[in-house]
């Protein structure tokens, strides 16, 4: 038996060592081809390659990349559309992810697509004022991290399918701390602690260039500290290249070496502003939606410079060098003569796996007295009224209740056609707007309330849109847009019960409602199949069980509001709010279910540990109400006594489990050295020794979470 085993394992390092070779191999062909290439290009043919939009090169024989944003779907007329950003972090579902990029990338390749523009790895910063929130999965970075690192991979592949035919290159952005400015403006400057870069900003990136091995990277608009980060070499050279060891092309946000003449005012022309951006390792110039002209990057602004000192040649080569690797990488050059048509196709499959991620990201916040789901049998009319409930559409094709960055989808489904779909000639439907979303006018209101009247029940679909949220759509207060709230106190007034549908990309403070709304639904965006999947979970077919990664503000003078706060005055009267209540409205984690969930025999593997060890933290979960359904078991950690400040609790692990009535399972999680540790006073790494609170439950909240102490010697 011993020497069966031996064998067995004699293979299993063999074929490591061979794959490990191979790869090696492989890396080294291409750089040997990349040396060679560089060796015949002329100057111009070099400066040609560091735009995105430059033709191929026909003498040589040097493909193009083709690029999309993909932050939800391609960014293109045909596409698949998925829930955005911030509803893909509320599936608390890495896996999900994955399956959409791997979806993603197949659509891209079958359009000649191989460079994508995603994903956003910011963590939000508990600023709902800056409109870009939508884009983010959230407020904590291991979150982000986990979620980004599954996106990277199903576009990209791993192992052997690392970009192969079917996968494309990701790129992480925007690096880094671009959420953290002091106005919740897009590109405001952020001034930071190296500590909170380290903690809070810089994992997601960590992850994604350690783990995912991310192709692409994209610095932030934004100046940091002082400098901006396309000029940045501490940033993008000492840390990123030099600490994370990042070994591919950094591309520029759009336009943004140029910037640093026109906006950041550091270089006073064109042609020092592209000095300092090849000087600081940004590789390529990307200029969206104006004439390549207004790149940096090419001939009459570089050329001249670049013969009279031909010192600053190095620089271009390094960068070419990396483009052209990248498009080895991607197989460019064996399918130069290989094209497919320039038309984005989503297939059925593709559609199926949107509709599964926009029915697991639903978020159930409020369910007084069991409102929902609704029962069909006890039903004769619903009321759907609200300025998000029916299909808007813009000129362009455009749906504003996709988000930002969505592709026009070949149909979307509606709130109200989602409703009428499922409901068919068995039940009422009695539609109307209310009011225009953008709109100050309530003449509108008159209908809302006479169908109201006329119903059962109202399902009452409010929030925002691309025209009030997204990207350079930051707002001074979080409220509702328009008339809406006045809208929902008039069909308040009506005394039927009311479902709140929310349909926006950014936190809103929404007292009156949670207040006085017995069932709220925040839906987020949930692409294409929007209307099916609220339809499913208004009428049960699907239980929510998505949680919130984004703290709620009651106003916007709590902003920032977060859940990774520090210890302050506790129990003295300080560190509170006078007249009113400090806690967000709802909180970081937070999301209820059709059924009920309970926690129990939270235990440790080991009590103690050295400061090098790991061990297990385990809690049986069972599913104690009438429902199946899905429960985010989520796991934080705090060292009690450090040498630093710390974080009142950090998410640590986090898992999506199913449950049938009645059900238990035993959800574990590893404590090691990475989640159990700190930046110390010199900003080196360590685990402490000490204790810990490890606090496991269904949210951050307090009385969610059950705790057990480690001791770490």
């Amino acid at each position: 038996m011993y020497k069966i085993a031996l064998k067995v394992l004699l293979v299993l390092v063999i074929v490591s060592c061979q794959n490990n070779l191979t790869s090696t191999s492989k890396n080294d062909d291409i750089d040997d081809k990349v040396s060679s290439l560089i060796g015949k290009m002329t100057l111009e043919e070099k400066i040609a390659e560091l735009t995105q939009d430059a033709p191929a090169n026909e003498r040589l024989g040097i493909p193009i990349m083709k690029y999309s944003e993909c932050l939800h779907g391609l960014w293109l007329e045909g596409a698949t559309v998925y829930p955005q950003a911030i509803a893909l972090g509320s599936t608390w579902d890495p896996e999900l992810l994955r399956e959409m990029t791997t979806e993603i990338a197949k659509e891209a390749r079958a359009a000649n697509l191989t460079h994508c523009y995603s994903p956003n790895l910011d963590v939000i910063s508990g600023d709902a004022r800056y409109g870009r929130v939508e884009e983010s999965y959230g407020e904590d970075p291991y979150l982000v991290s986990r979620m980004g690192v599954a996106f990277i991979e199903g576009l990209q592949g791993t192992g052997d399918e690392y970009l192969d035919q079917n996968h494309i290159l990701a790129t992480a952005k925007h690096f880094v701390g671009y959420p953290e400015n002091r106005r919740g403006i897009n590109g405001g400057f952020s001034d930071m602690s190296e500590r909170r870069l380290r903690e809070v900003f810089l994992p997601p990136f960590e992850a994604a260039v350690r783990e995912a091995k991310v192709g692409s990277i994209m610095p932030g608009h934004q100046d940091f500290n002082g400098v901006p980060c396309h000029m940045n070499t501490w940033l993008l050279q000492d840390i990123l290249r030099g600490e994370l060891g990042f070994d591919g092309f950094i591309v520029s946000d759009n336009n943004d070496v140029l910037r640093l003449n026109t906006m950041h005012f550091i270089a006073k022309t064109k042609t020092e502003a592209a000095i300092l951006g090849l000087k600081a390792g940004v590789d390529m110039d990307l200029v969206i939606g104006k004439s390549p002209d207004f790149s940096a990057y090419i001939n009459h602004v570089l050329l001249d410079t670049l013969k009279t000192n031909s010192s600053l040649v190095k620089y271009v080569d390094q960068s070419v060098s990396r483009i052209l690797k990248a498009k080895y990488k991607l197989g460019l050059f064996d399918t130069m003569d290989k094209t497919y048509p320039d038309v984005i196709v989503s297939k059925k499959e593709s559609q199926d796996v949107a509709l599964k991620i926009a029915k697991k990201a639903i978020t159930l916040l409020k369910n007084d007295g069991n409102l929902l789901p609704l029962d069909k049998n006890k039903v004769k009319s619903i009321a759907v009224i609200g300025p998000n409930a029916a299909e808007v559409r813009f000129p362009n094709g455009k749906y504003p209740q996709l988000g930002g960055y969505a592709g026009i989808p070949p149909y979307y489904i509606s709130v109200l056609e989602g409703i009428q779909a499922k409901v068919g000639k068995d039940i009422t439907i009695n539609y109307a707007e209310g009011s225009p979303l953008k709109s100050m006018s309530k003449d509108g209101f008159a209908a809302a309330i006479a169908a109201a009247k006329k119903s059962d029940v109202v399902i009452l679909a409010i929030g925002g849109s691309t025209e009030t949220c997204g990207e350079g759509l930051d707002r001074d207060n979080v409220d509702l847009f328009g008339v809406q709230n006045e809208l929902v106190e008039a069909i308040h007034k009506t005394g039927k019960p009311i479902v709140v549908v929310l349909i926006n990309g950014r936190p809103l403070s929404i007292n009156y409602i949670a207040e006085n709304i017995p069932a709220i639904l925040e839906t987020w965006y949930l692409g294409m199949n929007s209307g099916e999947a609220i339809a499913e979970t208004i009428f049960g077919d699907n239980n929510p069980g998505g949680k919130l990664t984004v703290s709620f503000p009651r106003s916007v003078g709590q902003i920032p509001v977060t859940y990774l706060e520090k210890p302050d005055f506790i129990g003295s009267g300080k560190g509170l709010y006078k007249f009113s209540d400090k806690t967000p409205l709802f909180p970081f984690g937070f999301g209820l279910s059709y059924t009920s969930f309970k926690y129990d025999n939270l235990r440790l593997e080991n009590t103690s540990i050295a400061i090098d060890g790991k061990t297990k933290v385990s809690v049986d979960v069972t599913n104690i109400g009438n429902y199946d359904g899905d429960e985010v078991v989520q796991m934080y950690i705090r060292d009690d006594f450090a040498t630093v400040g710390r974080y009142n609790k950090m998410l640590k692990g986090f898992e999506r489990i199913s449950l049938k009535i009645g059900e238990t399972k035993t959800v574990s999680f590893e404590l090691n050295f990475e989640n159990l540790s700190l930046y110390n006073q010199a900003m080196k790494k360590v685990v402490e020794p000490g204790d810990f609170t490890i606090s496991v439950g269904s949210s951050s909240l307090i009385k969610d979470l059950q705790t057990i102490k480690l001791k770490v010697k």
